[in-house]
């Protein structure tokens, strides 16, 4: 008898390859996002060539060193003198550059300084975006999961009543009219499966993209949902901390401070300013036009460069005035930054606040369509009530619970939303709502 041994071997991967993708946690798609999102690398590279450039702003304090080297051949010859000679020359030439008193050199160096603290806010507020943007995507997909399961639990319930009202007519203690008001909310329902097939589906694709995932399967959330209060209740202290230290806002305050920099620059232009230069050079001549003597010549030199501006047309003043101008407009921005930030934080907590409060409504709601929904079947099977009370009964329920999930869903992603508003938002901000999700 012939014995296969490997078969087990072939159906062990077959059945792996059979499992469901492993669900990922909140954490570990943003991890991967971070990774693959192009907005947010693009984000990150401009991050990186801002700080080379601001490290570039230095080297107008620093000695500049230049070498210079050269060669030449000269041949020389007459017919009416009848002589011919050539010679030649190389020469070398190092020269040295040192600031000592350059005030717009002073100035463009600390705004490089001040260029590479905006862009380290700017890479702060692409790294909040993408937290909103996976988190968002994350629990839309959850969302559209639950409607369809929802959708497709009330299309159960629609069919066995369709069947009851059927059972009922046969036996004559229905009318035909309880049927097809059946038969019309079970197709109704029919469509409300397709369109939320195609919602998860485009959700999926969404959270896909942005991951660079396939088929990205999230976490759902432990039961039963217990969402905490925002912590803190005063939304005085979220508006406080955002006008203090939200990456806007410190990229407005930087951009002050640069402009700042740019007036006390163009004032630069009536100083005086002072080098430290020095050079050292080498010739080598290999004779000459007269003579036919080789000789070399060894030149040094070190001295100071003292330049005074005396009168540039006007030219100095009216820069001056552009960067005052320039200056009040920045403090302009910082001011509109604050006052921005402030009423998104405050948008962004009443929403919390009014989404909790939606939770709590939906949640005694959600008990009482369950009750409402429980006494019409009784009342239906002893003939007090009719089928459309019914079908609208669990119509009711079925809305509700949807309702729920998602509002559950919003406050979870608010509460992501008010610290991006407030500028506070980090990676591990992320970790309380990871620990919400099943395991």
């Amino acid at each position: 008898m012939m014995n296969f041994r490997p078969l087990p071997l072939v159906l062990a991967f077959s059945a792996a390859f059979a499992l469901p993708a492993q669900a990922q946690s909140l954490v570990e798609l943003y991890d991967a996002a971070r990774g693959f999102d192009a907005s947010y690398q693009s984000a990150k590279s401009q991050y990186d060539a801002n700080l080379s450039k601001a490290e570039q702003a230095k080297a107008a304090l620093l000695p500049s060193v230049g070498l210079a080297m050269g060669t030449s051949r000269t041949d020389v010859g007459s017919d009416v003198a009848a002589f011919e000679t050539n010679y030649g020359t190389q020469s070398a030439t190092l020269s040295a550059s040192q600031p000592l008193y350059r005030p717009a050199n002073v100035a463009i160096a600390e705004q490089g300084k001040k260029s590479a603290d905006i862009s380290k806010a700017q890479l702060q507020l692409a790294d909040q975006d993408l937290i909103v943007r996976v988190s968002q995507a994350y629990f839309d997909v959850l969302a559209a999961s639950d409607n369809l399961n929802l959708v497709q639990a009330q299309k159960t319930a629609v069919s066995e009543q369709l069947a009851s009202a059927k059972r009922n007519f046969e036996v004559g203690t229905a009318t035909i009219t309880d049927t097809r008001e059946a038969q019309a909310r079970f197709d109704l329902v029919l469509a409300q499966e397709i369109a939320a097939e195609n919602d998860l589906h485009v959700k999926k694709l969404t959270l896909d993209q942005l991951t660079g995932k396939i088929n990205a399967e999230p976490k759902q959330l432990l039961a039963p949902v217990i969402i905490a209060k925002t912590a803190p209740d005063d939304v005085a202290l979220w508006v406080t901390q955002a006008e203090e230290s939200h990456p806007l806002v410190s990229q407005a305050k930087l951009g002050l401070d640069v402009a700042k920099l740019e007036t006390a620059k163009a004032r630069a232009g009536h100083k005086p300013t002072l080098d430290l230069v020095g050079g050292y050079a080498v010739t080598q001549n290999n004779g000459s036009s007269s003579a036919h003597m080789d000789y070399r010549t060894n030149v040094s030199s070190i001295g100071l460069n003292f330049n005074l501006p005396l009168f540039a047309g006007f030219a100095i003043q009216n820069r001056v005035k552009e960067t005052m101008a320039l200056e009040d407009k920045a403090r302009s921005d910082l001011e509109a930054a604050q006052r921005g930030v402030a009423l998104s934080t405050r948008a962004a907590f009443f929403g919390v606040e009014s989404g909790l409060s939606q939770v709590k409504a939906l949640e005694a709601a959600e008990a009482s369509s369950q009750s409402a929904l429980d006494a019409t079947k009784l009342g239906y099977q002893v003939g007090v009530r009719i089928n459309i009370d019914v079908l609208n009964a669990q119509t009711a329920l079925y809305d509700t619970k949807a309702k729920l999930a998602k509002a559950r869903y919003d406050v979870l992603v608010g509460n992501l939303k008010l610290r991006q508003a407030n500028g506070t938002l980090k990676a591990e901000d992320l970790n309380p709502v990871n620990s919400m999700l099943a395991k």
